[in-house]
C-alpha cells in the first residue's frame, strides 16, 4: 500500500513539475517577444499610438453604421484556387461595404485574365512587375513569401478596418459582418477568431485560438483598425525564425492594444502549398 501511495505521489509530482516547466517556458517566450518588439518598434511609433487611440479621428470609425472594410489578398500563380475559393468567399459575404485588393507577386499564369472576367467594382487587381526578394531556403521562404504583395495591398487599402485572406483559403459567408459588429461593440483595436485547419490527410481540426500568441492566430483570422497600416510585414522576419504574420502581430501587441477574441470559427485554412 505504501508503495502504491509513493508511486501516485511521484507521478503527481512529475506532472506538476512538467506543468510548471511549461508555464516558465511560456513566460520566457513572452519576455523574448517583448524584448524583440522593444527593439523593432520605435519609441516614436509607440507614443504615436498612445496619443492617436484616444483621439476622435481614431474612434469615429466605430460609430459608422457600415464602415468600409478592406480585404487584402496576395497571390502567386494560383488562379483557379484564388477565384473559386478565396475571391468567391469574399464577394459572397453578407456584409457588402467592401474593398477587395488582390496583388499578384508577378503572376505568370492566367490570374489577371480570369480576374478580368469578374464584374464587381469592389475588386481591384494589381500584378507586381517583379517578385519579392525572398530567401532561397524553403523554410525561411515559407515564413515571408508574399510579403511584397500584402505590403502593397496595405498601401492601397482605404478601409476603416482591414482584414486578410490567403489566396487558397475561404471565409464563412457571415465572417466580416459578425466581426464588424463585434469590433464596434468592444471598441477593440484588433479582433481574432478560431479557425479550421486542414490536416495532411484532408481531415479538419479546430484551432480554438484561445490566446493571442504565435500558432493561435494567423493572417486570415484577424480584423483590425486601419491605424495598423503603419506596421507593415517585415521581409526579414525569418531572421528571427518567425513567420511574417506573427512577427507583425507581436509588434501590434507590444503597443498595448485592446485585442478581443470572437468565439466562432469563421475561416477554413487549407493545408499549406508551396509559393
Amino acid at each position: 500500500m505504501l508503495k502504491n501511495l509513493k508511486r501516485k505521489f511521484d507521478k503527481k509530482g512529475t506532472r506538476g513539475k512538467i506543468i510548471r516547466l511549461k508555464e516558465d517556458f511560456e513566460q520566457l517566450k513572452q519576455q523574448i517577444d517583448l524584448f524583440k518588439s522593444r527593439v523593432d518598434v520605435s519609441d516614436e511609433l509607440f507614443e504615436e499610438f498612445q496619443k492617436d487611440r484616444v483621439s476622435d479621428e481614431y474612434n469615429k470609425v466605430y460609430e459608422k453604421d457600415e464602415p468600409l472594410v478592406t480585404v487584402c489578398v496576395g497571390t502567386y500563380n494560383r488562379a483557379r484556387l484564388l477565384l473559386d475559393r478565396s475571391i468567391k468567399s469574399i464577394l459572397a459575404q453578407d456584409y457588402e461595404n467592401l474593398q477587395l485588393i488582390v496583388v499578384g507577386d508577378c503572376c505568370t499564369d492566367e490570374t489577371e485574365k480570369l480576374i478580368s472576367t469578374i464584374e464587381d467594382e469592389r475588386l481591384h487587381f494589381v500584378n507586381l512587375s517583379e517578385r519579392g526578394n525572398y530567401p532561397e531556403d524553403p523554410d525561411f521562404r515559407w515564413m515571408v513569401a508574399g510579403t511584397a504583395t500584402v505590403n502593397h495591398a496595405l498601401e492601397l487599402a482605404k478601409g476603416d478596418f482591414i482584414t486578410h485572406l490567403d489566396d487558397d483559403d475561404e471565409y464563412t459567408p457571415d465572417r466580416i459582418g459578425k466581426l464588424i459588429q463585434f469590433i464596434k461593440e468592444t471598441k477593440a483595436d484588433i479582433v481574432w477568431h478560431p479557425f479550421w485547419v486542414e490536416n495532411p490527410d484532408g481531415s479538419w481540426k479546430l484551432n480554438k485560438s484561445e490566446e493571442y500568441k504565435a500558432g493561435r492566430i494567423t493572417t486570415s483570422s484577424v480584423l483590425y483598425h486601419r491605424w495598423f497600416k503603419k506596421i507593415p510585414w517585415d521581409i526579414n522576419a525569418y531572421k528571427y525564425r518567425e513567420p511574417g504574420d506573427w512577427n507583425r502581430f507581436r509588434k501590434i501587441k507590444y503597443l498595448g492594444v485592446r485585442a478581443c477574441r470572437y468565439s466562432e470559427p469563421l475561416l477554413k485554412h487549407y493545408k499549406e502549398r508551396n509559393q
